[in-house]
């Protein structure tokens, strides 16, 4: 068993198209022993995109089977497109001490919320709903249906941040993700992460003290 505490489990969610993906894709090149879940979704691989490494793509069928068989952290019909999360392999990696990032919209933080998990919530929010709607045009993937579908999903969903234990402005890709990066190295830096490390210093203090009262 690994003698490092448990790791922390972040959760980031936000407006499609808000550019959650690519900042926890920055987050994770910068930070060491933070890893983002890689999710399990029934839709096809679009272009560029590969099995394994953007997400573990398999068949309706199969996700299906998989929810029955309770094996999903969180799971969610995103856009007519089934998303979750393995909860074996999250919880191999919280196991060893790692820290986990799910990039999950606000339904399948509910769900994570209501099994009790303990969790550090971040929402993502864009500079504004202009700017939003910028973005999802600019993608140039998607249909005009998609992107009002997109917008009114993202209105309704904005007004969950409060249920979240930080808001982060995504006007920029490098400063919003410094500002995750600082949320994270705080929670690292909580009593209950640094108990053991805090507790193996204090008794070098100890000792110090007891070889100076025996010379």
């Amino acid at each position: 068993m690994s003698s490092n505490p448990r790791g922390l489990l972040f959760i980031v969610s936000a407006p499609s198209g808000t550019g959650k993906t690519t900042l926890v894709e920055r987050l994770v090149q910068d930070l060491p022993n933070l890893h983002m879940s890689r999710s399990y979704t029934s839709r096809a691989a679009r272009p560029g995109e590969q099995d394994g490494v953007d997400y573990n793509f398999i068949s309706r069928d199969r996700f299906a089977a998989m929810v029955r068989d309770g094996a999903f952290l969180e799971w969610a019909d995103v856009f007519g497109h089934c998303y979750g999360t393995a909860a074996a392999d999250t919880e191999a990696m919280l196991a060893r001490g790692d820290d986990v990032v799910l990039v999950i919209d606000v339904q399948g933080a509910r769900q994570v919320r209501s099994r009790g998990i303990e969790n550090v919530g971040i929402f993502v929010l864009p500079p504004s709903a202009d700017i939003l709607e910028q973005r999802l045009r600019g993608r140039s993937k998607d249909s005009e249906e998609q992107i009002h579908q997109r917008l009114e999903t993202a209105r309704r969903e904005v007004g969950e941040f409060a249920e979240y234990e930080y808001v982060v402005v995504n006007n920029e890709i490098e400063a919003a993700a410094s500002r995750i990066g600082g949320i994270v190295l705080a929670e690292r830096a909580r009593v209950k992460q640094m108990r053991r490390a805090a507790e193996k210093i204090i008794e070098t203090f100890k000792e110090q003290r007891h070889h100076a009262q025996n010379t």
